[in-house]
């Protein structure tokens, strides 16, 4: 009887004991090993974002973690990994993507197992367009956001003849053509007269630099990036192609790409980019005075949307109140968060986001590539209308 009096006092004192709330997982897939020069701070700033959400307190008094999985750049090892994700490490919602082809496989992943996915990096217009589902939301500026950038400044340059240099995957595709419908919309005259789809990671630089020269374009919109893109910088400096010739090149402004060219790097191209070095506002400061706190060094571009990543997520289930996945789909639609680039907020008709991004020109000072000349370029100002967007993306 005594034996059963202690037990049945354990019991009870068990219960009454306050239980450590759970943390928030959240599976994280990405190209890691494929991409590192992105990855690796993309990484960081999402580390960085855990443990200042982590030190406040987390989210409702539960803190955040992020488990994560390499893709091998390969969309069926991304699903494979998403389902690893969800079924073994039971995580409450997915992020990440860097290629646009696995953005889209594990935006579909998301709509059928009915998981919230907040896919950072992929460009692809159809991940939110064609492609877009309740459960889909991304945070960077799309191709068709930094096309249009781009076009803006392009039509200024009044060259007739363009031609087009992109990798031959999603991303590239999707880059090349929506460039080509906002030129011929803001400049009805433009002609294209000639278009290099190289495989990605394999370029023939060499080759493909001549035969753009061959083609006597007036101009040359890129959409290279990486290892690909210096390859290409480099035959075409030393063949002179871009003496004379014009370029407007997506992403080659972002460190990742610009850095490892060095004194190498182009001068004058008209990019997107992150000129972290002369950002003036407060809430970059801020996030670039704890980043080289941290690190002991400068951000990239994929600092800063790893961050904002982290950031997003843990805004958006503090408005869902949890993590039930109906309530986060609820919180991420028309969602407002603070970021180092001001507010930004997820439209509800598309599930993108109004991040923006920087446009300038190239140059070399002290030995390394740099944007001068800068803006920023607010996304909400670079999307479709509400009738358009209606006409591209499927009903829910």
């Amino acid at each position: 009887m005594k034996t059963r009096i202690i037990s049945a006092v354990l019991s009870l004192c068990a219960l009454a004991a306050p239980v450590a709330a759970q943390n928030i997982r959240i599976g994280e897939i990405n190209s890691y090993k494929a991409q590192a020069a992105f990855l690796d701070p993309y990484k960081r700033g999402m580390d960085l974002a855990i443990d200042e959400i982590n030190q406040a307190g987390g989210v409702g008094g539960r803190k955040l973690e992020v488990v994560t999985r390499d893709d091998n750049a390969d969309p069926g090892e991304a699903v494979r990994m998403a389902e690893e994700l969800v079924s073994a490490e039971k995580v409450d919602l997915l992020a990440g993507g860097f290629l646009s082809n696995i953005g889209l496989a594990l935006g579909d992943f998301a709509k059928q197992r009915k998981i919230v996915y907040l896919a950072s990096e992929p460009l692809t217009n159809k991940l939110v367009w064609e492609n877009g589902n309740r459960y889909t939301f991304r945070l960077r500026p799309s191709t068709y956001m930094q096309a249009a950038m781009l076009a803006r400044e392009a039509v200024k340059l009044q060259k007739k003849r363009w031609a087009l240099i992109y990798p031959n995957y999603e991303y590239g595709q999707s880059a090349a053509a929506t460039f080509k419908a906002l030129m011929k919309k803001l400049q009805p005259d433009v002609e294209f007269v000639a278009e290099q789809a190289t495989p990605l990671g394999k370029i023939d630089a060499g080759a493909v630099a001549q035969a753009l020269a061959d083609a006597k374009p007036d101009a040359i919109f890129n959409v290279l990036f990486g290892g690909d893109l210096a390859k290409f910088v480099r035959e075409g400096t030393t063949r002179g192609l871009f003496k004379t010739i014009p370029v407007v090149s997506l992403l080659t402004g972002e460190p990742e790409y610009l850095d490892p060219l060095k004194a190498e790097a182009p001068v004058g191209w008209i990019v997107t980019g992150y000129p972290w070095y002369g950002i003036e506002t407060p809430e970059h400061k801020a996030f670039l005075d704890a980043y080289q706190k941290k690190y002991s060094d400068y951000p990239r571009n994929g600092s800063l949307v790893g961050y904002m990543t982290i950031k997003a997520i843990a805004a958006a289930i503090g408005k869902a109140g949890g993590v039930e996945t109906e309530k986060l789909v609820g919180a991420f639609s028309g969602l407002e968060f603070d970021s180092p680039y001001g507010k930004i907020m997820f439209r509800p008709q598309d599930h993108q986001s109004t991040m923006g991004a920087y446009v300038g020109k190239t140059d070399v000072k002290d030995g390394k590539g740099v944007m001068v000349d800068f803006a920023y370029r607010p996304g909400a100002d670079f999307q479709p209308s509400d009738e358009e967007v209606k006409k591209l993306r499927p009903a829910e």
